[in-house]
């Protein structure tokens, strides 16, 4: 609860502080110096902006009294791991610039060296580069002024043919793409947008940005479509949702439910692909799951599917699907990073211990190991880890050593709990250990909602679940999501036609067959 503002000063403190060695305080003097306390030990408390071990707990100077780790966790290796540098982009970063090939003025390969009498000079494998990057408006205006003549005597008007590639389209496909870019993708509101546009010369209404993409949605549908067939097919699953609002959103009669959510889903390929896939409206995660497997062949093996331990992100499967369920352990974990300021020693524990399973898992990051070969270097690093830690935890709670109430209690009994979903990448080759990569993913709608607040209608929430889908399958896959989106428009016939070869991960290879002809 936020505290009632009271106006104190240094010469108050000392006043209230003489005053209560002779009576008691008063309550307005008792909430002037509790008022004063709390500030100054806001003040000196540091903000804490992560999870990590160190930075909860702070650096452990002596042996702990509770079982050791042998090696440090997740964030000591990543942090050793890091190599010094200024972190700027080098020329290969700008895949997207244009690149102009620029000779020597004065002279050419074979020629004679300007310095010296006998030599030559030879072109060199890397030329020297130069970067220059310029400013511009998001959507850019081009305005012709087709030449026009008349006939003196009867009149006839012959106007000049516009350039070649200039059609009668006032919006270009770009103009969607980069709409739907800052709004589904970067969640900046279709007035926000006006407004730029407008004080850069280009008037861009907000409701014509609607229609624009809008119209875009509607061609690309197929590819939508064909994401969500793929996603059936996949090897594992991470789901979660979010709240959303949608102001006109009609319910089934009977309907008691009263909140509306943003499911985000992101399927893992055989292929190593990912799939991210976003569904706004009144189910949750589980249902919107059970939607997506509906599209997943029969005879398919049972694929794994990662999610925090609430029961409305498990979905209800049909007949012959079968799912292995993993829970996320970066749940289980947080809930010791919240009362580790009162439980110091005991977290402390349970925080490194997990953090040596996470370093395990970045080893086998790193060695780019088989799903395989991961299972088994967790089964022989990780197994003794986690058996010990169920193992001390258990012992805790029966032993009376902590109260099963208490906050510490509350975090052992979550994941004795859902032990057995914790630790299905102990048993199943390729399970994850968390659901992190989907709680990435569904930033995205978290982000929409921060800055437009709402949909105002469920087709409009269809349409951003469509761009959602689309742009944040591009970023997983390292995809230019502009280029994806307009080249798709481009190729709106072909798309309906085969949606197949229309996905991020191939639709490039498709262009080069078309070109070829």
């Amino acid at each position: 609860m936020k505290r009632r503002r009271v106006e104190v000063n240094l010469g108050e403190l000392d006043q209230l502080l003489e005053g209560a060695r002779q009576a008691p305080l008063t309550d307005p003097d008792y909430e002037k110096l509790k008022t004063a306390l709390h500030a100054l030990v806001d003040a000196l408390t540091p903000s804490r902006t992560t999870e990590k071990t160190n930075p909860v707990l702070g650096k452990k100077d002596e042996p702990s009294s509770q079982p050791e780790a042998e090696s440090k966790g997740t964030e000591d290796q990543s942090s050793a791991a890091k190599a010094a540098g200024h972190g700027r982009n080098g020329s290969a970063a700008f895949e997207s610039a244009q690149k102009v090939e620029t000779k020597h003025r004065q002279l050419q390969p074979g020629g004679a060296c300007p310095e010296c009498p006998n030599g030559k000079v030879y072109a060199q494998k890397e030329p020297q580069t130069l970067i220059r990057i310029v400013g511009q408006a998001p959507i850019q205006a081009t305005v012709h002024e087709l030449e026009r003549l008349r006939c003196n005597l009867c009149g006839q008007v012959f106007t000049a043919e516009p350039p070649e590639g200039v059609g009668p389209e006032k919006y270009d496909e770009t103009v969607a793409s980069m709409v739907a870019q800052l709004k589904y993708g970067s969640g900046m509101p279709f007035n926000r947008l006006e407004d730029l546009e407008r004080r850069l010369g280009v008037p861009l209404p907000a409701s014509t940005q609607w229609e624009i993409v809008e119209e875009a949605a509607d061609l690309l549908k197929p590819a939508h479509q064909e994401l969500i067939w793929q996603a059936a097919q996949g090897e594992i699953f991470h789901n979660d949702d979010t709240s959303m609002k949608v102001l006109k959103l009609k319910r089934p009669e009977g309907d008691t439910r009263t909140g509306v959510f943003t499911t985000g889903i992101v399927t893992v390929t055989s292929e190593e692909h990912k799939i991210a896939l976003f569904m706004t409206g009144r189910q949750h995660a589980g249902e919107n799951l059970s939607d997506v497997l509906e599209h997943r062949d029969s005879g398919r093996g049972a694929a794994i599917q990662m999610c925090d331990a609430l029961s409305r992100n498990v979905p209800k499967l049909a007949a012959g699907v079968e799912i292995l369920l993993a829970n996320c352990n970066a749940h289980g974990r947080r809930n010791f990073v919240e009362v580790a300021p009162n439980f110091p020693e005991e977290c402390r524990f349970v925080l490194e211990t997990l953090g040596e399973v996470y370093g395990n898992d970045a080893l086998a990051r790193d060695q780019r190991l088989t799903p395989e070969a991961r299972l088994k270097l967790h089964q022989e690093k990780s197994g003794p880890l986690m058996e010990q830690l169920h193992q001390w935890m258990t012992d805790q709670l029966n032993g009376h050593k902590t109260e099963p109430n208490s906050g510490l209690g509350k975090a052992m009994t979550y994941l004795l709990r859902h032990w057995r979903p914790l630790t299905l990448f102990l048993r199943q080759a390729g399970a994850p250990l968390d659901n992190n990569l989907v709680e990435r993913a569904i930033k995205k709608a978290v982000l929409h909602r921060k800055n437009a607040l709402f949909y105002r209608t469920i087709n409009g929430a269809q349409v951003g679940d469509l761009f959602m889908s689309l742009i944040h399958t591009c970023d997983l896959n390292k995809v230019n999501s502009f280029d994806y989106l307009t080249e798709l428009q481009r190729h709106a016939a072909e798309l309906l036609a085969n949606p197949t070869e229309w996905m991020p991960w191939n639709y490039r290879d498709t262009m080069d067959q078309i070109a070829d002809g």
